[in-house]
């Protein structure tokens, strides 16, 4: 208490025989810096040579606590990147930062006391240069019926303000026309199954590299199904493939009718689902040794929760035989009518072949 009371004392004597009240004559303006750089800041005042000047860390919004970093000639903090240098003949203070962390950024006030609560302050903000971060509140992925509305967002922070930007996946056109779309919110007021896809959030404010977040949009919509020939002949007791090709999400559930009876796998029949993405199935029926009673129309009808779509394939007679899927492969009992056949062929020749032998010898 004795040394709070002298220095209270020292001040109200300097400030009675003072003939000029202490000013703080210039500080430094704003200075912008990169990470790993270096930053001075210099405090000049006037007619405090018996008054202490301080350089003082504060947070503005009053988060966290000041902190004290010098008092006159004398460097509080205990951090080496920061020094203290003073110019008596210009009663400057300069504050220099080496090696400068984004936490460095921030308000830095010169403050000369002049009393237990009488003081003069001045704050210069040092800005630290940061890559662009996209925040946690920003679009991750989706998935929406065909039809809704849609509002894709992206939000970044860093220094200078990023600036945002939307692309698709290998420059697809976009929604809202054009390949890129600058803004933070992307706005597809009715979506598409051509809409699905990945999206790029993209955040650039010329630090680094930037960032960028892909954004997946899954569409859900009901089947729509396409066949490559609705029509298709093949002749008696011979194979044929039947094919329609099946776009929906979520996966359906596809099946093939014929005479209002579901088929199945048989002696009959072969149906067989191949799926070459999450949206697309081809689906196949093989008619095997056909009979007269299965020439006719053939349902491929795919179902999911969003709707149900069908297409009908005919199958009629034809005298010759496709190919494929028979080239050269008839059913089984043409098959052996026919190695009878090349059998007696072969039985005779060699009988030909023994008598021009007999005759000659």
């Amino acid at each position: 208490m004795k040394n709070v009371y002298s220095v209270l004392v020292v001040l109200c004597i300097n400030l009675a025989f003072s003939q000029r009240t202490p000013t703080i004559s210039h500080i430094t303006q704003k200075p912008i810096k990169d990470i790993g750089g270096t930053a001075e800041m210099t405090c000049s005042v006037l007619y405090a040579m018996d008054f202490p000047v301080l350089w003082v860390k504060v947070d503005k919004e009053k988060i966290t606590e000041p902190v004290m970093l010098s008092s006159g000639s004398t460097l509080i903090i205990k951090d080496s990147r920061f020094s203290l240098r003073q110019d008596i003949d210009s009663t400057s203070y300069t504050l220099q930062i080496k090696d400068i962390q984004e936490t460095d950024a921030g308000y830095y006030r010169c403050q000369v006391l002049l009393g237990l609560n009488n003081k003069i302050s001045a704050d210069v903000e040092l800005e630290v240069r940061r890559p662009p971060i996209i925040s946690d509140n920003s679009t991750r992925s989706l998935v929406v019926n065909e039809g809704q509305p849609v509002k894709l967002e992206c939000y970044a922070g860093g220094f200078p303000s990023p600036r945002v930007s939307w692309r698709r996946e290998n420059n697809a056109i976009l929604p809202t026309g054009g390949s890129i779309y600058r803004g933070n919110i992307l706005k597809i007021p009715a979506i598409t199954k051509e809409d699905r896809g990945t999206y790029y959030c993209v955040a650039e404010n010329g630090v680094g590299k930037g960032a960028r977040r892909n954004i997946a949009i899954e569409v859900e919509f009901a089947p729509v199904i396409t066949v490559p020939k609705p029509r298709l002949g093949q002749a008696l007791q011979y194979d044929m493939d039947l094919e329609c090709h099946v776009e929906a999400y979520p996966p359906p559930a596809i099946i093939w009718i014929n005479n209002g009876i579901q088929l199945s796998n048989n002696q009959h029949y072969r149906i067989s689902h191949f799926a070459t993405a999450d949206e697309f199935t081809d689906t196949t029926i093989r008619i095997i040794t056909i009979e007269k009673r299965q020439y006719g129309d053939y349902i491929c009808k795919a179902s999911n929760v969003l709707g149900t779509a069908e297409v009908t394939v005919n199958l009629y007679e034809t005298i010759i035989p496709v190919c494929p899927p028979a080239c050269g492969q008839p059913s089984s009992h043409l098959r052996s009518s026919s190695i009878k056949t090349a059998s007696v062929n072969v039985s005779f020749l060699i009988a030909i072949y023994l008598f021009f032998v007999h005759l000659y010898f």
